[in-house]
């Protein structure tokens, strides 16, 4: 008696699934291997488990979108190395998994100061290199990203909250146990509602009365009050969409050095607001030199503004 030949096909027997932590992998692991994308893992980001370069994965049906958030030796080239870093992870995350890359957001999330040239010039990016194939088609419809943002200023609120409700969660075991005479001792929960039974109109009701309302309005006000922006969108030149997202520190060094490479400035400190950014220089007297600090300064960091999202009030200020 002969059985029939197996049809199950090696194909057919289950189905590949692929995390997005594997997806991360791969991603920070293609950042690090672009020329100006180093490793931070300070005593704070080890605290935290946020060490850099790291990824957020959203898988897709056909399609992964990824947050990298990467450290970057200072200064560079922000455009080339997104160029970089753009062509280097679309491909990897490819070529290892099979789904393209819809979207990917680079977050320059931390600095490092360095005296050697990153290499990242104008020439380092070949565009003919970059796979348009692996773009998403014109008629795909993208979400705009999401700025960071700070922690919620009810964060704290959330926290006493918390705080208060552990504590009635022992209080009341405290209270089952003497309930079930497993514990000696006066229950606390019941006395307090007899003492609140007994009580009779006072004057230090009404301070407490108006004290929680001011609470209640100061919880409403902190769960309606919006988190705060916390980086600077970059645009490139060809596309009006942000792609990489920088710290205030991170623009208040790049105008600092802009500063640096006027002539005659010796020092140059930088002060980033919401609307308005400050450089403030000292200049020292040279014999045959007419250009107005002023006017070099702005003309030397006015093009990096250019390609900011927001583009803040330049105001520079000289000393002699």
């Amino acid at each position: 008696m002969s059985e029939a030949p197996s049809t199950d096909e090696p194909g057919g027997r289950g189905q590949l699934a692929i995390k997005e932590r594997v997806i991360a992998r791969i991603a920070t692991t293609a950042a690090l291997r672009v020329p100006g994308v180093v490793r931070a893992s300070g005593s704070l980001l080890r605290f935290t488990h946020r060490d850099l370069p790291r990824a957020d994965v959203t898988i897709g049906a056909r399609a992964v979108a990824i947050n990298l958030y990467v450290a970057v030796e200072w200064p560079c080239r922000l455009d080339v190395l997104d160029s970089r870093l753009q062509r280097d992870v679309n491909e990897q995350v490819e070529f290892m998994t099979g789904l393209p890359v819809h979207s990917l957001h680079v977050i320059v999330a931390d600095t490092r100061r360095v005296r050697h040239n990153t290499g990242l010039d104008d020439s380092a990016v070949d565009d003919s290199a970059v796979d348009r194939d692996a773009m998403p088609p014109a008629h795909t419809t993208t979400t705009p990203a999401h700025s960071p943002r700070a922690k919620p200023v009810a964060a704290p609120v959330a926290s006493v909250v918390a705080v208060l409700a552990l504590a009635l969660s022992v209080i009341t075991a405290r209270e089952l146990l003497i309930e079930g005479e497993q514990y000696s001792g006066a229950p606390w929960i019941r006395n307090t509602f007899e003492w609140l039974g007994r009580l009779h109109w006072s004057g230090w009701l009404v301070p407490v009365a108006a004290a929680s309302v001011a609470i209640g309005a100061l919880f409403v006000v902190c769960a309606l009050v919006p988190r705060r922006r916390t980086h600077r969108g970059v645009h490139s030149e060809e596309d009006a969409e942000t792609v990489v997202w920088l710290r205030p520190i991170d623009l208040a060094r790049r105008a600092s050095d802009r500063a640096l490479t006027v002539p005659r400035v010796t020092t140059a400190e930088t002060t980033v607001r919401r609307t308005r950014l400050t450089v403030r220089v000292t200049c020292d007297e040279r014999d045959g030199e007419h250009t107005d600090p002023e006017v070099a300064v702005r003309s030397a960091f006015e093009p990096d503004l250019s390609i900011l999202t927001h583009t803040p009030t330049l105001r520079v200020k000289v000393t002699e």
